[in-house]
């Protein structure tokens, strides 16, 4: 089985070496030259693409991670059976999904009968992540749903939260995503707004995505196209 890694924070984050890490150094790395958090479902239709191939199985590509996605199984792989995104450095939860390239580069998959998961790490402020540590709870979340059969036309999305070093080892939540909206709150100077929304400040309705990792544990959901 050929397993893609790919993410939005660039091919030399942190997180992606974390990811290929916790599948124990397999899978082909297809990921961005750059950092593109953000950039939603964003593909590259109107110019070329330069793919620079770093070995056999790593590949840095001048694009978004929907367009790493396209690539890697339509011209770089012929076997692909499962497209992974992260680890990113950041939450994806709830609505976040159709902002998060993280999460865009699995939901590229789905649309070609691929399943992905996307794996997040939320960040608590001032702490930083401990990535040897979100190593070990992804190796665990994948251990359990690369075994899952999952319905065509969807893909797991995972969050990992933002815990105080000795910390209980966070249980795994099948749960819901949140429908709630990100706080929406700017700073006027002039003509020009600047966004103040406090991430941690967001809705979190009980038992959705955003509360289970806000809470303390491992929050996986199930998106349908």
């Amino acid at each position: 089985m050929t397993l893609i890694l790919t993410n939005d924070d660039g091919i030399d984050a942190p997180g992606i070496r974390a990811l290929q890490k916790a599948i124990n150094g397999k899978g082909v790395i297809v990921a961005p030259k750059e950092q593109l958090s953000g950039c939603g479902h964003q593909v590259t239709t109107n110019q070329p693409i330069h793919v620079q191939r770093r070995s056999d199985t790593e590949y840095m590509i001048a694009g978004t991670p929907a367009d790493c996605t396209r690539l890697a199984i339509k011209h770089l792989r012929q076997d692909v059976k499962y497209v992974l995104s992260g680890i990113n450095a950041g939450g994806n939860l709830g609505v976040d999904v159709y902002l998060s390239g993280t999460v865009a580069a699995v939901r590229e998959a789905a649309m070609h009968g691929i399943p992905g998961i996307a794996i997040s790490h939320w960040m608590k402020k001032p702490m930083v992540i401990d990535w040897e540590v979100a190593t070990r709870r992804t190796a665990r979340v994948l251990a359990d749903l690369l075994t899952r059969p999952i319905t065509p036309g969807s893909f797991w999305n995972v969050n990992l939260p933002h815990l105080e070093a000795g910390s209980v080892e966070p249980e795994v939540v099948f749960c819901q995503s949140s429908t709630q909206p990100l706080e929406v709150k700017y700073r006027v100077e002039g003509d020009c707004y600047f966004y103040e929304g406090e991430y941690g400040k967001r809705g979190r309705a009980p038992g959705t995505d955003v509360d289970v990792c806000f809470s303390g544990n491992i929050a996986v959901t199930q998106v349908r196209l």
